[in-house]
């Protein structure tokens, strides 16, 4: 950076830093100023990157800039953090990522001619210390033209609530807002959270000036988080009359999904753009910061579409970005193994799921010919492997230890686990990950077997609640035109097949009693008290409470899973697990 260059701008409160001034425009081939152009050609790239790639996600940036230029625009936005992906946790701990890190964005800024790249990484206060001895770090954007990088953003609001923790890791922002005259058109650049504030960073910049913000974004998907984000840049624009250019990652890292959805705002409101969900790619836009037009809208996809789509994004990036390229499914002929593999041969392609039915002496035959007409349905091999000569075997091992005690939940749970032993072996031998098919309900109230059908490398329905998966798979069919789910699974009583006769219901509420409360007490941090409150059975609320509390440390023990969800297990809710608080 030239950093003298930028001390001579430094001299008031608001500095305008010329950017492409007296370059040629990429419209005209002729000189520009503010006078005699008005019109702001914008590159949103909605990039996948994978965290700590470095050398992936330079290569991404490279090719969509290239593609920028090719587009004539005067400046592209990339994703925040998109040197390392988002979030990176603690690899920006590592002194050595972030020299790497920087390394990268000075080398992509040498790319750069006179369409001005914003590129989001880590920046290093140099020579500054936390209390902790760390050197101190920024989440930071790159405005980087003709060569080298020409100023550096600090994220000004860190986000510290839900699955963010940024003040464990980042210092926030401060100084001034320089405001960039880029093609004639003074802009700014902000980060994520700082444009979520009403009277923040945003509102800041457009007081000294800025008619553009250009705001970068790792928004992660939940359901029903697009419109509210949409809802949120139009009140912006419009409360300080300025147009927003929101950029926003695409893809899914461990439980995160980014979805994208990238969008333009005219000062007034209006909606210029928005990119599709869940798909990588450069949208180009003209602002006319005069009198603006409405360019390409993506239409918004209903809720399970939507829903269907985040999934799908998850598990083909959380398989792709681990080295993997199969994955093996237990296919009990039940409704949740058989969305599971619905997602997964649409994220990954037939030919890379297996299927493995696993029957014992309680197995019914509607649900052995449901697997199998599923897989046939999806165009994926199914083979069968019953478990009953080592559940048998079990039985017999264990019977003089078990003598004179009754059949329980111990014989039930050894095939469950049988069934975890049998797919762990698969997936040793041949590398495929097993996607495990518990729901968000079952995980809930610990209505699965730890280390039996718990196992596996990602929880693909980990955050739907047992009514969404049926509202899901009627999707699928729907979507498909014709029959994917058996009909039969569709209308059958649930049950998990462990004891002769056995139903969900016998051990659990119906869904559509249990499913509400669920979504109350964990989703809604209620208490039971409150639950109760509001009309549901007090008997029911306090069970379903108690259940939830003391199968924490089960839920620990699970694989990651696609957050659907404003508040899913894992990252969002941390409970202790040694906890006495009954509400």
């Amino acid at each position: 950076m030239n950093h003298l260059w930028f001390t001579a701008q430094q001299r008031t409160q608001t500095a305008v830093v010329t950017v492409t001034a007296n370059l040629p425009n990429a419209h005209t081939g002729g000189a520009v100023s503010l006078a005699d152009v008005a019109t702001l050609r914008v590159g949103l790239a909605q990039m996948n990157p994978t965290v700590g790639d470095l050398a992936g996600n330079r290569t991404l940036i490279a090719d969509l800039y290239a593609q920028a230029v090719a587009a004539h625009c005067d400046v592209v936005a990339f994703s925040e953090l998109s040197v390392t992906g988002y979030p990176p946790e603690d690899l920006v701990l590592k002194p050595g990522f972030v020299r790497d890190n920087r390394i990268v964005v000075e080398d992509l800024a040498k790319l750069t001619g006179s369409c001005v790249a914003v590129i989001g990484f880590v920046d290093s206060g140099v020579g500054n210390q936390v209390a902790s001895g760390r050197p101190v770090i920024y989440n930071a954007a790159a405005v980087c033209a003709n060569g080298a990088i020409q100023h550096v953003y600090h994220k000004r609001l860190l986000p510290n609530y839900d699955v963010f923790d940024e003040e464990r890791t980042f210092e926030p922002g401060s100084g001034e807002h320089h405001i960039f005259d880029v093609a004639g058109v003074k802009c700014a650049v902000s980060i994520c959270e700082d444009i979520w504030r009403a009277d923040g960073p945003v509102s800041q910049q457009a007081r000294a000036g800025a008619l553009v913000n250009i705001n970068i974004n790792g928004s992660p998907f939940h359901s029903g988080k697009l419109l509210e984000r949409e809802e949120m840049l139009r009140t912006r624009a419009t409360e300080n009359k300025c147009a927003i250019v929101y950029v926003n990652q695409v893809g899914g890292q461990d439980e995160l999904i980014f979805d994208g959805s990238s969008m333009v705002f005219a000062a007034d409101g209006t909606l210029l753009s928005r990119s599709a969900q869940f798909e990588s790619g450069l949208t180009v836009v003209e602002i006319n910061v005069d009198q603006p037009q409405i360019a390409s809208v993506a239409p918004i996809s209903d809720r399970y579409a939507e829903m269907y789509g985040a999934l799908v994004l998850g598990t083909r990036d959380y398989v792709r970005k681990n080295k993997f390229t199969d994955v093996v499914i237990g296919l009990s002929g039940g409704i949740d193994s058989s969305i599971v593999a619905a997602v997964a041969v649409d994220a990954l392609g037939a030919d890379h799921v297996h299927g493995v039915a696993m029957p014992s002496r309680y197995s019914s035959d509607g649900s052995k010919t449901d697997a199998y007409a599923l897989a046939e349905a999806l165009g994926i091999d199914c083979r069968t492997i019953s478990i009953e000569p080592v559940f048998e075997a079990y039985l017999s091992m264990l019977a003089p230890s078990f003598a004179g005690k009754p059949a329980d939940l111990t014989e039930e749970n050894l095939q469950s686990r049988c069934r975890g032993q049998i797919l762990m072996a698969l997936s040793n031998k041949f590398g495929w990950m097993v996607l495990t098919t518990g729901n968000k309900s079952e995980l809930a109230v610990g209505y699965f077997t730890i280390y039996g059908d718990s196992v596996g490398g990602y929880a693909v329905i980990k955050d739907l609640l047992k009514t969404d998966v049926f509202g899901l798979s009627r999707y699928v069919n729907q979507r498909a035109g014709r029959e994917i789910i058996p009909e039969s699974v569709l209308t059958k009583p649930p049950s998990a097949e462990l004891r002769p006769d056995q139903r969900d219901d016998q051990s659990l509420p119906p869904y559509d009693v249990l499913d509400p409360i669920l979504a109350l007490y964990v989703e809604q941090d209620r208490t039971a008290a409150e639950i109760i409150e509001l009309g549901h059975p007090e008997d029911i609320v306090r069970r379903i409470a108690r259940l939830v509390d003391i199968n924490e440390y089960k839920r620990r023990q699970c694989p990651p899973g696609v957050r659907v969800s404003e508040k899913a297990f894992g990252k969002d809710r941390r409970l202790p697990i040694t906890n006495g608080y009954r509400g």
